[in-house]
Parts: C-alpha cells; sequence; structure tokens
C-alpha cells in the first residue's frame, strides 16, 4: 500500500537519482517547453497516488519499468531509427543502406532473402527463384564483406533478421569487423536468433528445437564473453502478430519463448545475470492505437516480474525489457497504398508512446513489393517527424494515469498471465509448440479476423469501404532477375580461388563439435574466415542434427 509519505520518499529518492544520471547523460535541451511557452516536465504523476501506484507502475527506470526502463527516455536520446533493408545483391544493399544512413537513419537493419535464411547457398535447386527476392543473398563472408563495405562497424549499431543460420551471419559480422581492424568487443547489434516463433508462426527453421535451442545457447555463452555489448537474441512477436494472433497472444507467446531461452541457459550452465542483461525483444505495432501502447507497457511488467520473482535475477537490467518495434506488414493494403502512410504513423505513434527503443517505419509500398527509395525516404521521415517535430518525446509515458491506458494495460497482462499459465502447465514453450498449441490460437485469432472483415463489421478503408473502382499504378522496385545466375557463378569463382583444403579441415572440426556438447561460435567462425559458404556450413549441421519437418 502507498501512502503519500512513502511515495513522497521514493520520488524524490528518483529525482536524486536522476540528476546524477543527467550529469553522465545530458538531456536534449535545458528546458522543454511547449509553443505557449509552458515548461514541460520530465515525468507528470498523481497528486494523490493510489495505494498500488509503486507496486504496479513507479517510476521510470525503476522496477516494474511500467513508466520505461530509463529515467529520462527520450529526453536524453530518440529511439535508434533502424530502416530495415535488404534486397539482391551485397552491393545493391550496401548503396541502399549509405543512401538511408545518409538520410538521417541512426542503426542499420539487414534483411536476408529466404534461401539464406534457410542455410542455402544461391547456386542451390532450393534456392532457385527465390535468390535476392525478399531480401540480400548472402553465401560467403566475401558477400558480406561488400554488403558493409565502406561502413564504419565500431561506428554503427547492425540488427541481422536471421534465426536458423543466426550463428553463421554472427561469425561472418565479427570476421568482417575484424578486418576492418575492430575488436569484437566494441560490436554493437543484434541477431534475431529467435528460432521458437520460427516453428510457431514463420517457418523458416532448419533443425529440430532441441540442436536449435543448443545454437542459441552457445551464442548467449561466446558473446557473454567475447562480444558483451551484442544482444544475442530478439525474441520476436512481430512475426507471431503478423501470422493472426491478437495482442495479448503476441505479448504471452513472445514472453513464453523467452522464458524457455531463459531456462536452455540456465540448463546449460549459464549464470542469468550473465547473460539476461542483452535478451532483447521485437514486437509489432497495429492500428488499434491505445491497445499497442498498453501492450508495450504491460510487456515491461511482466518480464520484470518474471525475471525477478521466477528467476531470482538480481542485476536491474536483467529485469528491463528493451525492444525493437516494427509497424504491422499486415495491416498495409496493395489498394490504396498513399493510406498506408496514415497506418504507419498511427503504429509509430503508439511505438513511442509506448517506450520502443528502436524503430522501423514500413513503407507504403510494401504490400506490392520491396520498397523504392522514395518510399523508403517517406517512410523514415514519418519517424524523424515525430521526433523532431510532435513533442511527444519531451515527457516522459505522457499517457502513463489515463485511466484508459492504465485499465487497458492491466486486462492485457491479465490476459497474458492466462496464456503463460497454460503454455507452463504444458511443460513449457518447446512443449506447447510441439503440440502446436500456440499455431493453433493463432489461426483461430487469424480467421476470426478475417471473418470481421469479410461481414464488413471491422472496416479496412480502401478494402472493404472507401474503394477507388480505377486505380493508378504506383512505381514499384524491381529486383533483377539475373541476380540468381550472377550469385552462381560468383560462388563458382570463390571455390575456385580460395584454400579448398583449409575450407574442408574446418567443417570437419564443426562436424566433430557438432558431434560433442563444445560451444559451436569458435568452429563456426573459423569456417567463416575459411570462406566456407553458409550452404557448406548448415549442410554439415544438417548431417549431425537432422532437419524438422513440422508437426
Amino acid at each position: 500500500m502507498t501512502s503519500t509519505s512513502t511515495f513522497q520518499k521514493e520520488y524524490e529518492a528518483w529525482l536524486e537519482k536522476t540528476k546524477q544520471l543527467l550529469e553522465k547523460y545530458p538531456e536534449r535541451k535545458a528546458v522543454f517547453q511547449t509553443s505557449s511557452g509552458i515548461e514541460i516536465e520530465r515525468l507528470y504523476h498523481p497528486e494523490e497516488p493510489s495505494s498500488d501506484y509503486l507496486e504496479k507502475l513507479g517510476f521510470p527506470g525503476e522496477f516494474p519499468y511500467t513508466r520505461g526502463i530509463r529515467p529520462t527516455m527520450y529526453r536524453a536520446r530518440y529511439w535508434t531509427m533502424r530502416q530495415y533493408a535488404g534486397f539482391g545483391s551485397a552491393e545493391e544493399t550496401n548503396q541502399r543502406f549509405r543512401f538511408l544512413l545518409e538520410q538521417g537513419q541512426t542503426g542499420l537493419s539487414v534483411a536476408f532473402d529466404l534461401p539464406t535464411q534457410i542455410g542455402y547457398d544461391s547456386d542451390d535447386p532450393m534456392a532457385r527463384g527465390e535468390v535476392g527476392k525478399v531480401g540480400v543473398a548472402i553465401d560467403s563472408l566475401e558477400d558480406m564483406e561488400t554488403l558493409f563495405d565502406g561502413i564504419p562497424l565500431d561506428q554503427v549499431s547492425t540488427s541481422m533478421t536471421i534465426n536458423a543460420p543466426a550463428a553463421i551471419l554472427l561469425a561472418m559480422y565479427i570476421a568482417v569487423a575484424e578486418k576492418q581492424g575492430v575488436p569484437k568487443n566494441v560490436l554493437s547489434g543484434t541477431i534475431q536468433n529467435d528460432i521458437l516463433k520460427e516453428y510457431i508462426a514463420r517457418g523458416t527453421y532448419i533443425f529440430p528445437p532441441k540442436p536449435s535451442m543448443r545454437l542459441i545457447t552457445d551464442i548467449f555463452a561466446y558473446c557473454s564473453k567475447e562480444v558483451p555489448k551484442w544482444n544475442t537474441i530478439s525474441i520476436s512477436g512481430y512475426h507471431i502478430r503478423e501470422a493472426g494472433s491478437t495482442a495479448a497472444q503476441e505479448l504471452a507467446f513472445t514472453l513464453a519463448n523467452g522464458i524457455a531461452y531463459v531456462e536452455a541457459a540456465l540448463d546449460a550452465g549459464l549464470a542469468i545475470d550473465q547473460f539476461a542483461p542483452r535478451l532483447a525483444f521485437f514486437f509489432n505495432a497495429h492500428n488499434q492505437f491505445f491497445e499497442e501502447i498498453a501492450k508495450f507497457r504491460a510487456a515491461r511488467r511482466l518480464w520484470a516480474h518474471i525475471m525477478k520473482n521466477r528467476f531470482g535475477a538480481k542485476n536491474p537490467k536483467s529485469w528491463q525489457l528493451r525492444f525493437h518495434t516494427q509497424t504491422g506488414g499486415s495491416t498495409l493494403t496493395a489498394q490504396q497504398p498513399d493510406n498506408n502512410v496514415v497506418r504507419v504513423t498511427i503504429q509509430a505513434l503508439a511505438a513511442i508512446l509506448g517506450g520502443t527503443q528502436s524503430l522501423h517505419t514500413n513503407s507504403k509500398d510494401e504490400a506490392l513489393a520491396l520498397p523504392t527509395e522514395e518510399s523508403a525516404r517517406l517512410a523514415l521521415r514519418t519517424q524523424q517527424i515525430l521526433a523532431y517535430e510532435s513533442g511527444v518525446s519531451d515527457t516522459v509515458d505522457p499517457l502513463g494515469g489515463s485511466y484508459y491506458v492504465e485499465a487497458l494495460t492491466d486486462q492485457i497482462e491479465e490476459k497474458a498471465k492466462e496464456y503463460l499459465k497454460k503454455i507452463d502447465e504444458m511443460g513449457g514453450a518447446v512443449q506447447a509448440v510441439e503440440q502446436g498449441y500456440m499455431q493453433e490460437e493463432i489461426h483461430r485469432a487469424a480467421y476470426e479476423t478475417q471473418k470481421a472483415i469479410e461481414k464488413n463489421e471491422d472496416i479496412v478503408v480502401g478494402v472493404n469501404a472507401f474503394r477507388i473502382d480505377h486505380e493508378r499504378e504506383p512505381e514499384l522496385h524491381r529486383v533483377d532477375p539475373a541476380i540468381g545466375a550472377r550469385q552462381a557463378e560468383k560462388l563458382k569463382q570463390l571455390r575456385a580461388r580460395r584454400d579448398n583444403e583449409r575450407v574442408q579441415k574446418t567443417l570437419e572440426d564443426l562436424k566433430r563439435a557438432a558431434a560433442t556438447d563444445e560451444n559451436l561460435m569458435p568452429p563456426i567462425l573459423e569456417c567463416v574466415k575459411a570462406y566456407a559458404t553458409i550452404g557448406e556450413i548448415c549442410g554439415v549441421l544438417r548431417n549431425v542434427f537432422g532437419e524438422y519437418t513440422g508437426i
């Protein structure tokens, strides 16, 4: 129970901690004010706090982090503006990266093509017709060197959306940095590395769950010592939501997967506070504005209690849920694509008001094709206008205390807890995946959503209402269909000039290590440095681990 005197004492303690923090990380302005000259306070709170205020809300930067994980949030530093990009060859994507950085983007986010995501080389028959289509084709360290040519890896944070072969792509990134003279202990960024949601919602898995979890915990252990600034996993609700889940399901299933990864790391002998501070999350932002804000706030509170009370973490950084947000791809429409600019703006604003640490805004043409440079720039400008012109980042948790938002936050948290209880009763997320529970729940929610649209109970502007009979055909980005042949030729030349004896030795070393409980990151790194291809490395692991074919 919170008395006024207890609240005031805690508030004054928070003010003192914040004052000390400001000496190290000053805010963007000495004074924040509205256009009318009204000074904007860092934090607003009730004059008469409710009895459970400190327990449920507290102060930003302090347990349970409902109001944000940093005391000053965006007053000191804006979220990272990290536009997702990748298509065709490494050369083409490098040009897009440079373009986005020149436009003011503050972090890179790499999209890989489908063959790369499932561990096939571009000249493999399984890759035919898919090379470079939904992301950049990366076959070897040579491609990775090209991808980051002229981009100093000690000055940029990079996120890589890669899962089953995440260890290989991380090893390539480390090797590129080494060639640039950048030690791995200064590298910052994130690999998605979340295989459970692939089984649930997305499908780019390679190996069965058990060896897949082993690869993930090997990355945790390796990076905790060798790449300490790297976020070793981005536990992803984004794709769960894209598959059709509700907001509460997205939250619950994502945290259930997070619990499974923590348990796997503990079973592998890691200490909770050794790896937990580098866990990160990845959420979706959809059109239900207030529900999305409440979801993000509930996520922080739930995870803080899970880490502190369930797992006994002692380091406050282990309690903090840090997350990236991407606006909802599945909400974009091919009809009247200009309307998508409005949708993305609403979703981005929800993410910011919900306290995201980084953000990708989808481009208006993504329901039709990969984004053009013009639409990618407009998507980035959307973030910049929200940051620099709207004033939404001038105070911490501006919707905190709203009767509606606080009630929604509580209700979404309770719904998520109900799902988490069911999953625990099944034995955890891995068992729930194997039983198809989460998949079935998502399919049911997706069906209900589609049914409501088809019955006109839910309106999608331009689709089932306010339609235009004859729409202008927009200019779209096209991937060169010759990319597959060019990548195959590059691979042929690489295999002819590399030291193939060295390649074979590193692959044999990896095979031996995979058959033991040895950490696989060092042998994978040696394979990569020898210019073994992603298909060759995954081929070795397929032979040892087998392939997952679904339930």
